[in-house]
């Protein structure tokens, strides 16, 4: 299969093409390619691909750790079918916040008071439901969501992540304890997105685009840690309740591309294509105080992680000119209280 002369694949597909792994390769093919071709591309037929791979260039040294002498700890959940751990693609993640002085544990159980009382941040990335239903079923119990939030609203600190569907549909159950809604869809933006790349779920965050909301998280401790610029990597938008902060704001240009669950009315014929809803006042992380305790919340997974793809291309904390590293040490200095 030969690709349009007038279809540029985004790099985003150019990491995945011919496979999905992880990210979310289907969406965009099915709008640019049309929906025969996407079903070629899902299944991985006559198209080599190369999946993304953990960065073994990116350096994980923190050179004013932010704990020296006590350390706290941070639980990081592997028990709800994660598609992202602490020893896989978040493993650069999990290095640099260990450099920081935090104690990373993975998590292998589920949700209880038990579990989490020893624990300061608890981290949930991309949990999903068990194979054959990651769209439809929840991965947590209402028995967990309950503990989650009982441990959050007596003190905890959760640091929430989720791409688009599947996932986000997974951890709606979750995430409506805190009244956080995420969508089904991914969102795009023909302005603010990544001009270098031309891919439009690429979204630009910054000071000069006024999308980078004000909170002590984007000020960090000092000017060294000030966010001024973020991209994202294809993710899904969020909205949180009334007194949180969205500091990752969509701009009036954003749309949810949500995917349609109709079939073919007859053989041969191109399924629907996908709707797309404006994503105004909607945003891809969000922060707020919820009880004693702190929650942030994130609508896209790869900001977070240091990858490497097809061509060499790299995506996420590896990336130059953007402060996604220096975030992720913010997001946990928040929600760990050492930031106020």
């Amino acid at each position: 299969m030969s690709e349009s002369p007038s279809f540029k694949l985004p790099r985003r597909e150019e990491r995945q093409f011919g496979m999905l792994v992880g990210k979310r390769c289907v969406p965009i093919l099915l709008l640019a390619l049309g929906a025969a071709t996407a079903a070629v591309v899902s299944a991985g037929h006559g198209m080599v691909g190369q999946p993304q791979a953990v960065d073994g260039a990116f350096n994980a040294h923190v050179s004013r750790p932010a704990y020296v002498t006590k350390h706290p700890k941070a639980l990081f959940d592997e028990a709800h079918n994660n598609a992202d751990t602490s020893s896989g693609r978040y493993k650069p993640f999990a290095d640099l916040i260990t450099a920081d002085g935090y104690a990373v544990r993975p998590n292998n159980e589920k949700f209880s008071k038990s579990a989490l009382k020893d624990y300061q941040v608890l981290i949930v990335v991309n949990a999903s439901g068990p194979p054959g239903q990651r769209r439809d079923a929840s991965p947590f119990s209402d028995q967990e969501c309950d503990a989650v939030r009982d441990w959050v609203n007596s003190g905890g600190a959760l640091l929430l992540i989720s791409d688009q569907a599947p996932f986000s549909t997974a951890v709606a159950a979750l995430s409506k304890r805190f009244d956080i809604d995420l969508t089904k869809g991914f969102t795009i933006d023909s302005v603010y997105h990544n001009k270098d790349s031309g891919d439009e779920t690429e979204l630009v965050f910054s000071r000069d685009n006024a999308l980078l909301g004000d909170h002590p998280i984007t000020r960090g401790r000092d000017a060294t840690e000030r966010i001024n610029r973020i991209i994202t990597f294809t993710g899904t938008s969020l909205k949180g309740p009334a007194g949180s902060v969205p500091f990752l704001k969509l701009g009036d240009s954003a749309k949810d591309v949500i995917r349609s669950d109709l079939k073919p009315s007859s053989p041969g014929e191109a399924a629907p294509d996908p709707k797309q809803v404006s994503a105004v006042g909607r945003a891809q992380a969000v922060a707020l105080a919820f009880g004693n305790g702190r929650v942030v919340v994130l609508g896209e997974a790869a900001m977070l992680t240091a990858q490497v793809a097809l061509r060499g291309f790299r995506f996420g904390m590896n990336v130059s000119d953007i402060d996604n590293r220096q975030l992720a040490l913010n997001f946990m200095h928040w929600l760990s209280g050492l930031v106020k």
